[in-house]
């Protein structure tokens, strides 16, 4: 997924051929797992979870120069797909583990450093084996809360 001009010139190192040349920090949110970590009666309202989720962190500085929310299933009522800043959101066709793995494939393959919010175990061994690394749900929920 290509960086908007205007986030980039804030990163700077444009190459010659017009993308940008430097080493992106990507945090990669799996929605479902970090807005299940928490007895919220999120399951109630799947789709104002994930909103919330997606204000909590629009309103974060968390040190990474792109964050990729991921949502799946009733959830992605809850945020349209898109760019909107430095904040991406997916919405995963299937499953979310395999879209959130595909996103780390592609950033690692670009040369950018993908990091996965994640309490999954199996998640996180197909992350590490795709070129990225994970954090849990508390990492995050202490910087949005």
């Amino acid at each position: 997924m290509p960086l908007s001009r205007a986030l980039v010139d804030t990163l700077g190192a444009w190459s010659a051929d017009g993308t940008y040349a430097g080493h992106v920090r990507v945090l990669i949110v799996d929605g479902a797992n970090v807005v299940g970590s928490r007895p919220t009666g999120w399951w109630r309202d799947r789709a104002g979870a994930a909103e919330g989720l997606r204000q909590a962190i629009a309103h974060a500085d968390l040190g990474y120069d792109v964050v990729v929310l991921v949502l799946e299933g009733a959830a992605r009522r809850g945020w349209p797909a898109g760019e909107d800043g430095a904040i991406h959101t997916v919405h995963a066709p299937g499953s979310g583990d395999d879209a959130i793995v595909e996103e780390v494939r592609a950033r690692s393959a670009a040369g950018d450093e993908g990091v996965v919010v994640t309490a999954d175990r199996a998640l996180r061994e197909r992350v590490a084996a795709a070129g990225g690394s994970s954090v849990g749900p508390s990492w995050l929920l202490a910087r949005v809360s």
